[in-house]
């Protein structure tokens, strides 16, 4: 479905991905991990198209975007959806109108199937009733589920998350997880970013840990867990509070 080959990226003088190659399966849920600046959602804008790798291959159903051009490109970036960690709402519109925004912008369909799409992603996401509201009259677990049905509305077969928990309560962040865990019903490819290792648990099928650009490891948590790197062993010992944990399963 998605795979990156030797992807490196400079910007501003800095090495940003450092020779990145990364698999992700169809119909998974990808979790992309790692310290502050490592270079986690910078792998998210090169998958989607938004920044352009100095060298390597982003494969994605086939095709190589990087060789691609004008439409091929654009075919390929229909495919994808994207919510962004501040999640980009339109304060000035409503949940509806929020909901069918790039519906109406990206495509000729008719207003009442639109519509219906509308009614059909929010009540996927549990946001039915709340259609007439506005972005501000809304928690952060709502407005994160809004900014979910939104890249949903467009039927992508893949969904990119950038820290989709970050700011939000215990029970907000439990019904966001659940929610990515839902698209696995939908047939969704989703690659989720984030620093919070509970999370990525919580709905990882393939954890990949990265620093400084580079791929330190990918897989299982137990796979990752019996891994000898130091900066492994640190990351993991530093966030689980019960020290046994890792200990016990080296």
């Amino acid at each position: 479905m998605i795979e990156l080959k030797n992807i490196s990226l400079t910007l501003t003088g800095r090495l940003i991905l450092n020779d990145v190659s990364l698999f992700i399966e169809e119909g998974t849920t990808s979790v992309i991990l790692g310290p502050s600046g490592a270079g986690k959602s910078t792998i998210l804008k090169v998958i989607l198209g938004l920044l352009k790798a100095d060298s390597g291959s982003v494969i994605i159903d086939g095709k190589n975007i990087l060789d691609e051009t004008g439409s091929d490109v654009l075919d390929v970036r229909r495919k994808i959806g994207m919510v962004f960690q501040a999640n980009a709402l339109f304060d000035s519109l409503t949940v509806e109108q929020n909901a069918a925004y790039f519906l109406k912008e990206g495509s000729d369909k008719p207003l009442n199937v639109i519509s219906e799409k509308v009614e059909e992603v929010l009540s996927f996401v549990n946001l039915s009733g709340t259609e007439k509201l506005y972005p501000d009259q809304l928690s952060g677990g709502m407005k994160k589920r809004l900014a979910v049905a939104r890249a949903l509305a467009l039927d992508p077969k893949i969904i990119l998350f950038d820290e989709p928990t970050t700011g939000l309560d215990p029970i907000n962040t439990k019904a966001v997880l659940n929610l990515i865990k839902s698209l696995k019903s939908r047939g969704t490819t989703s690659v989720i970013v984030t620093h919070i290792l509970n999370d990525a648990i919580a709905i990882g099928d393939v954890l990949t840990v990265i620093n400084d650009g580079k791929v330190i490891t990918s897989g299982n948590l137990k796979d990752i867990l019996k891994s000898k790197d130091q900066f492994i062993k640190d990351f993991f010992y530093e966030i689980f509070e019960d020290a046994s944990f890792f200990v016990n399963n080296k």
